[in-house]
């Protein structure tokens, strides 16, 4: 309740306490009315009297902002104001909250996490009639200080010692690679590290959502690695932990097989054909469900769609901000057609450019989907299928494959490029030869004449990897060594300089 300063003994208390109040924290959020709100440090506030009234006083990038306070309350999250501005005129409620500092709220994520990390380690302990926790710690997180989102537990038996790794935070299924490389490099690490009783077993424990993108995987892994590795799920209270039984490789190509997505015909509207020829080395279009989609070096930048039976064009980076082009627009539209020549181009002055930078993948796609050769002589030029999908929807995580080509000899071949280091590479690589194969055995690649009539050799796919020499995920060569031996992995090593023309600088087989 809200403590009215009627008295001079109540503003003179009053500001005594909301003056400690304000200097106890850094920085304040406030809300004003209105919607006028700001972000405060405590010495941009100031609480007075004059004239046997209390005053608030901040300094905003508007200027100078003052209100007379007739009541007050902290209930210790929120300090609420009642104020009056223009002589009664504005009553406004002022909302000051504290901002905690990225430490302490870090901190607090941190204890929530390690919570969940000690239940994971007493639910899997209690599983094992001679077991004990020997260690329970959380993964490092993506940043120095930030809390990580996987427990790592080792659990000691009389003759062994078993790792136990599980996610502590909710995990969309398409995090599953990066949950599994994180688990099979500590994995490893700590096998090589610890003296006797060694690691004989890791334990993967996940929630129901994860699993069966999970066993996809681990089916792909070498046997050794494989046989030591027993999935689990937890309920969402970690009081309940069943067992999963992991897929032979046979088995995948048995399992439920999602609906083979129609390939659209590779039509050009005349609309499309008019822009792409303003700068046809740069400009490509891809085929939308509701019409064609042009990008400059990758980068999206305008949409052709059918209204009323006429073209339009809808243009702008920005989706919440396109624009109809038409004669209003015409201005508009040159400006960003100009703004993309100077700015995406291997040439451009300023490398931090959002245009430069942006789709930095997508670019690297563009230049290998004019000629594919330049990464291997072998490959078949057309057709050339690029952010290819083999289902619909989500819900497994599936993301699109960047490129599906097929060699001379007939052998298709998955690529999936990288521009930044990271350790995903590998399994997304690995989970996309799966869905590939599987559809391959099946027939449907051949029925949907993705290829045309080309060949198609009954043999598996190849994979390769592809990412500028020094972008490579230093743990890049570790994790392909844990895929399957009859899963065939290159790694492409291209230039640095890729944006000015891509040269390959070292091919090699991984696995």
């Amino acid at each position: 309740m809200l403590q009215n300063l009627t008295t001079p003994a109540s503003i003179t208390a009053a500001r005594q306490q909301i003056a400690a109040l304000l200097r106890a924290h850094a920085e304040w959020f406030c809300t004003a009315g209105r919607g006028e709100t700001y972000a405060l440090r405590r010495d941009e506030l100031d609480v007075s009297v004059a004239h046997e009234r209390l005053v608030l006083s901040c300094w905003t990038e508007q200027g100078s902002r003052s209100w007379r306070v007739l009541g007050w309350e902290w209930n210790g999250q929120m300090l609420l104001l009642q104020t009056s501005r223009r002589m009664g005129a504005e009553l406004p409620l002022i909302e000051l909250v504290p901002r905690a500092s990225a430490y302490a709220v870090a901190a607090t994520i941190r204890a929530a996490r390690q919570v969940r990390c000690d239940k994971l380690a007493q639910l899997a302990c209690a599983s094992l009639a001679d077991a004990r926790v020997e260690r329970c710690a959380l993964s490092p997180g993506t940043r120095p200080g930030q809390p990580g989102r996987y427990a790592r537990i080792v659990l000691r038996r009389k003759q062994t010692r078993i790792a136990v790794c599980g996610p502590v935070v909710s995990s969309h299924p398409a995090a599953v690679d990066a949950f599994l490389s994180s688990a099979l490099l500590w994995f490893k690490r700590t096998a090589d590290r610890l003296k006797p009783p060694y690691l004989d077993q890791l334990w993967l424990i996940v929630a129901g959502e994860l699993l069966k993108p999970l066993l996809y995987r681990v089916a792909l892994l070498r046997d050794s690695l494989r046989n030591t590795i027993h999935v689990f799920t937890a309920d969402d209270d970690l009081s309940v932990l069943t067992r999963a039984e992991c897929l032979e490789r046979r088995h995948l190509w048995k399992t439920k097989l999602a609906h083979f997505p129609p390939v659209p015909a590779a039509t050009v509207s005349a609309q499309t054909a008019a822009v792409i020829a303003v700068a046809p080395d740069a400009i490509d279009v891809v085929q939308a469900r509701h019409g064609e989609t042009l990008r400059y070096f990758g980068l999206p930048f305008a949409r052709v769609r059918s209204l009323l039976g006429a073209e339009r064009i809808w243009f702008g980076l920005d989706a919440q901000r396109r624009h109809l082009l038409d004669e209003s627009t015409r201005g508009d539209w040159e400006n960003l057609l100009r703004g993309l020549r100077e700015h995406r181009s291997p040439t451009a002055p300023d490398h931090h450019h959002t245009f430069y930078r942006s789709a930095a993948e997508a670019w690297l796609e563009s230049l290998l989907r004019r000629d594919i050769t330049k990464l291997d002589p072998g490959l078949i030029i057309a057709p050339l299928h690029a952010q290819f999908r083999t289902a619909r929807g989500g819900k497994l995580g599936i993301r699109p494959i960047d490129l599906l080509a097929l060699r001379q000899d007939g052998r298709l071949v998955v690529i999936e490029l990288k521009v930044y280091e990271d350790r995903e590479h590998v399994f997304q690589g690995a989970d996309y030869w799966r869905r590939v194969e599987a559809h391959r055995r099946r027939g449907h690649i051949r029925r949907a004449k993705l290829f045309g009539d080309l060949r198609i050799k009954d043999e598996p796919p190849l994979v390769y990897l592809v990412a500028p020499t020094l972008r490579v995920h230093p743990s890049f060569q570790t994790l392909a060594r844990f895929i399957a031996s009859d899963i065939e992995i290159y790694r492409f090593d291209i230039n640095e300089d890729w944006r000015s023309g891509v040269r390959v600088m070292r091919r090699l087989r991984v696995n």
